[in-house]
């Protein structure tokens, strides 16, 4: 076994690998990037390198860098993680040349897989079905737009060298093919340097499910089950399940061998997934990602195994652990990704420092792997994955009410997240029925992602609470007399009751409560006629507030961030504001002339300059955040007065990109 690794890759991925490497004696060494200096895999592992600036492409995709990081750190192996450089052929070559282990598959069998393309013809020779579609070199739009009309609409466009959602357009008509073919290979370009695409007749109601195989250098090739991975956003998956509901014994061994099937005709070695889409009886071969996959946790919950381990032992050398035979699958396990994303923007990327942190307690039926810290910040630059629970139990039923517990006692306030999100796609019907297709989320998006209601009374009152703890005990002229009944700030008054109104705002509506301190604890207010008491739960957190209602009782927690408080009910996160009425208002002056961005991201395009006439609809800029196209179109007809942006510029949320000349 190796005495000491590096790992080249950062986040969640690291810190799971190194708590394997931690567990086998193993001394890890973790490579960083300017913006991940104070990163937790950095302070995780036992020692640590800066291998250049915040782009992936001057740090973490830099194979030169990394190896040589590898020789300072005396690292005899390096483990790619997922993403990055983990399915670069010329990196895995790399490494055997300085006499370093790449614990990975063979270079050739990545390059066998690494082409969409070229691992749909090598299966087609092997006799695994296909879904009907165009895998040739030829790249000419025109040719394309013609193979996408034999094929039929609708169509599915994908980058032929990469994976992950990047790349990928579905295409419902002949009019749309052209734009969507631009984003596609302009994602694929930016992800992956190569903007070869594929075609693909788009299945309407398919179930992604996919492998998980293992090989040794002996030649022995199993298969560790399935995973149902069809929820998905952005063609990315966001929940993922082993094993696959209703999977028969027959199916699941007929999958299995055709997976194997795959990895032997390749010569493969190591950790891989091969991914098929499933639609009725039939299956078709997708692709094969040639390392291990961000959702390896659920197959490790179900089989008892560690694929780290695994990995390990089979790049020192050493045969697989257990033969198909004596792979145990046992109860059922849930995945959710948890991301730094608004669902309400079309999952845009939300950028931010993680201000408030607090995850579910980890026991036998709970597991979360994270890379982010309180206090973290989400980069532009990076994947915005914070973390993944996994539920287990003997039954999906079992494994689903686990999730649903967890998912309740996540917090995260700072960016936004999916968590709301997950919660309802926890709580749907169909999911716990296992109605399950990539087209998910789409169907039932009415019912996942509602319109914005106004918080609950137990929410305003948890947060006028909070506010009104956190006024000063006394003023500042305390001091000169501190019997004076104007040295209390407990809204004491000459005659009757002593209260104080506060006006909270949420977003949706204001609503006025005047508050009656009890003590420095405790406030009853009243809301509507109702009587509510308020007071710091003193069995729990600090921030955790007893609100009671009539006879009924709610826990929630609080924080406050400046002039903002944020509520926590039962994980959903609640953002209040308190009114001053004699604070001078001032108008917003945004003009429907102004074009701003809604996240922070590079510029890739201007497709306008000062003087252009546009007419509502038409592109103006596309901005790129985290290796995802984002087009900005004219949100009304006009002429165009000024471009405040340039092609490869880095640009700020809610920065002004173009002004339309409002001239009349």
């Amino acid at each position: 076994m190796f005495d000491s690794i590096l790992i080249a890759n950062r986040g969640e991925i690291a810190c799971r690998i190194i708590r394997t490497a931690r567990r086998f004696g193993i001394r890890s060494v973790a490579v960083y990037s300017e913006a991940d200096a104070h990163a937790a895999h950095v302070a995780m592992a036992d020692a640590a390198f800066c291998i250049g600036p915040a782009p992936a492409r001057e740090s973490y995709l830099d194979g030169a860098r990394i190896i040589e990081a590898a020789h300072r750190a005396g690292a005899s192996a390096i483990h790619p993680g997922y993403g990055f450089l983990s399915e670069n052929a010329d990196f895995a070559e790399a490494c055997a040349a300085a006499g370093i282990v790449f614990i990975g598959p063979p270079a050739a069998a990545i390059r066998a897989m690494g082409s969409k393309s070229a691992a749909k013809a090598l299966m087609e020779q092997a006799g695994v079905p296909l879904v009907p579609g165009y895998h040739g070199a030829e790249q000419d739009s025109a040719f394309l737009a013609d193979e996408a009309g034999r094929i039929g609409y609708p169509v599915l466009i994908k980058a032929s060298a990469g994976g992950g959602g990047k790349g990928m357009r579905i295409v419902t008509s002949a009019d749309e093919f052209a734009m969507a073919l631009d984003l596609a290979k302009g994602e694929a370009r930016a992800a992956f340097g190569d903007d070869r695409v594929l075609i693909e007749r788009y299945l309407t109601r398919p179930r992604h499910i996919e492998i998980q195989v293992f090989a040794d250098t002996f030649g022995n090739v199993v298969s560790l089950f399935e995973r149902d991975c069809s929820i998905q956003r952005r063609h990315q998956k966001i929940v993922e399940e082993a094993p696959a509901p209703f999977m028969t014994d027959a199916r699941r061994r007929a999958m299995g061998e055709a997976a194997c099937a795959a990895a032997r005709a390749i010569g493969y070695v190591g950790a891989g997934t091969v991914e098929f889409i499933a639609e009725g009886d039939d299956f078709h071969f997708m692709e094969m990602n040639t390392r291990l996959q961000v959702e390896h946790p659920v197959t490790e919950a179900i089989t008892g195994q560690d694929l780290v381990e695994w990995q390990f032992l089979v790049a020192a050398g050493e045969a697989l652990p257990l033969t198909q035979e004596r792979i145990p699958l046992r109860g059922h396990a849930v995945e959710v990704r948890i991301y730094a994303e608004d669902p309400a923007r079309d999952f845009a990327p939300s950028i931010g420092t993680i201000r408030h942190l607090r995850v579910p307690f980890e026991d036998a039926h709970i597991r979360l792997d994270s890379g982010v810290r309180e206090g973290d910040a989400i980069p532009i630059h990076y994947d915005p994955m914070i973390a993944k629970l996994i539920a287990w139990d003997e039954d999906r039923a079992g494994a689903l009410r686990h999730l649903r517990r967890a998912l309740a006692a996540f917090e995260i306030d700072g960016v936004q997240t999916n968590l709301d999100l997950l919660r309802r796609i926890a709580a749907l019907p169909a999911f716990s029925e296992a109605e399950l297709d990539t087209g998910f989320i789409a169907r039932h998006a009415e019912a996942l992602m509602p319109s914005a209601e106004a918080a609950s009374d137990a929410v305003l009152a948890a947060g006028v609470h909070l506010w009104l703890r956190a006024v000063p005990v006394a003023p500042a002229f305390a001091d000169v007399d501190p019997y004076s009944p104007w040295s209390r700030c407990d809204a004491w008054r000459l005659n009757g009751d002593g209260y104080q109104d506060v006006i909270v705002d949420d977003g949706i509506a204001k609503h006025r409560l005047r508050a009656y301190p009890l003590d420095d604890r405790r406030f009853r207010l009243a809301l509507a006629n109702r009587s509510i008491d308020v007071a710091v739960d003193e069995t729990a957190p600090n921030d955790v507030l007893r609100v009671a209602i009539g006879g009924d009782v709610t826990r929630l927690s609080a924080r406050r961030f400046g002039e903002s408080i944020v509520v926590f009910d039962e994980g959903r996160r609640h953002a209040l504001s308190i009114v001053d009425p004699y604070r001078a208002v001032s108008e917003a002056s945004a003009s429907s002339g102004r074009v701003t961005t809604v996240m922070p991201g590079r510029v890739v395009e201007l497709a306008v300059i000062p003087g252009d006439t546009v007419a509502e609809g038409d592109l103006l800029v596309v901005v790129e955040a985290m290796k995802v196209q984002f087009r900005i179109v004219a949100p009304r007809a006009g002429k165009i007065a000024a471009v405040h942006c340039a092609a490869g510029e880095l640009v700020e949320e809610g920065a002004e990109l173009v002004t339309f000349d409002d001239t009349p």
